[in-house]
């Protein structure tokens, strides 16, 4: 399966743009975003569990970065509530599950295969520091070679300079409008914009989103 396999492409996918489709798992279903290939895949999708739905046991050749968006998701490492982020370097394997259900954001096969750290930040309890502008305020997440990945805040009325992307910049609106002069992207709005694009993002009412930059090929 090829799907936004082109990343010299611009891609803005609105929640009523997606829809879910079953997976060759029970009480699984998921919204693709981008992906090569079919089971084993590069892959961006939110993934829904419906309550007591498990995956089999499998491994992470080229590792799984995913973002808790409700419920629990739970594995033999622990429980995992909504704002936990997680990283599952490469090598490593689980039998991921659900007791009430649980909506992750999940990317897989993207690691650098020398970023084998795994990591589990609550981001619901950690200190988000001052951005480099007024009412932007930023958690990192992770940085490995040119990747970075941070949840980032806005005031409402927060206006950002604009700048370009090496290596590509990543969206996910958590939580209210992000917004920039090509249009405005409310909560679960994912957005790709290739290397080199440039844009001058603002949000009139605040919003708190995910971002990773620097991963696309350029």
């Amino acid at each position: 399966m090829q799907l936004h396999s082109n990343f010299n492409e611009r891609v803005v996918l609105r929640p009523e743009d997606r829809e879910w489709v079953a997976s060759p798992a029970s009480g699984v279903e998921r919204q693709m975003l981008d992906r090569i290939g079919d089971e084993v895949a590069r892959a961006t999708t939110i993934v829904r569990f419906a309550p007591n739905s498990s995956f089999e046991p499998h491994g992470h050749e080229l590792g799984e970065e995913y973002l808790v968006l409700d419920g629990v998701f739970s594995d033999e490492s622990g429980e995992y509530s909504a704002g936990h982020y997680v990283r599952n370097p490469p090598g490593s394997s689980h039998t991921p599950f659900t007791r009430e259900g649980a909506t992750i954001f999940v990317k897989l096969r993207q690691f650098d295969p020398m970023d084998l750290a795994p990591k589990s930040i609550d981001t619901r309890k950690a200190d988000f520091s001052p951005g480099l502008v007024d009412g932007l305020s930023v958690l990192p997440l992770q940085n490995a070679g040119t990747e970075g990945v941070a949840l980032v805040k806005w005031e409402p009325g927060t206006r950002f300079n604009r700048h370009r992307h090496w290596g590509g910049e990543e969206i996910l609106v958590l939580d209210g409008t992000f917004q920039d002069e090509l249009g405005d992207y409310p909560k679960g709005t994912w957005l790709r914009n290739p290397h080199l694009s440039e844009h001058t993002p603002f949000s009139e009412d605040g919003c708190l989103i995910y971002v990773k930059t620097g991963h696309l090929p350029a």
